[in-house]
């Protein structure tokens, strides 16, 4: 029995120690952005809303994908500014087209750094979903209506810009 204990314990400790090395290993990826954006934005804990949505939408493979992409990436902040039901609305089966085009409209195709981004003062960007989003920079940054509150998180696959409201196209 004893020699079964400290089979098991020995066990124990070694899978305790490979699991601390691949947590370890998979923070630092994160870090390094070597994480994609999906993962990276999930790792963030501010968009639980967003994974949500993109997982209703059938989006999560896309922006998994090679990009690479800059998603401008609403906070759970932002969506709960949304009037009440919108969100609840939104994931239903049934509005998954809408919701395809409010989430693609965040994401413009290639990397835009916030350095670029100040250089698009005034002008539009075309995004993903095919709307076009306006850049002003004389205050801050601000795409549309929504103000970016955090710039150039890397993801293997492309660039997180943080947003404080949900841009709806129009």
């Amino acid at each position: 029995m004893r020699n079964f204990s400290n089979k098991f314990f020995m066990l124990a400790a070694v899978g305790l120690f490979i699991f601390s090395a691949m947590t370890v290993s998979a923070q630092d990826m994160k870090k390094k952005g070597k994480a994609d954006i999906v993962d990276t934005a999930v790792a963030a804990g501010q968009f639980k809303t967003l994974a949500a949505a993109l997982t209703a939408a059938d989006l999560i493979s896309t922006l998994k994908g090679d990009g690479p992409f800059t998603v401008f990436a609403p906070t759970d902040e932002a969506f709960a500014k949304l009037p009440a039901g919108t969100v609840e609305n939104l994931l239903k089966p049934e509005n998954k087209e809408k919701l395809k085009a409010i989430l693609l409209y965040h994401v413009v195709s290639g990397k835009v750094p916030a350095s670029k981004v100040a250089g698009l003062n005034g002008k539009e960007v075309k995004t993903v979903q095919g709307g076009m989003l306006k850049v002003d920079t004389s205050n801050g940054v601000k795409v549309n209506s929504s103000t970016v509150v955090k710039t150039d998180i890397k993801a293997k696959n492309g660039i997180i810009h943080v947003i404080d409201t949900v841009l709806i196209p129009e």
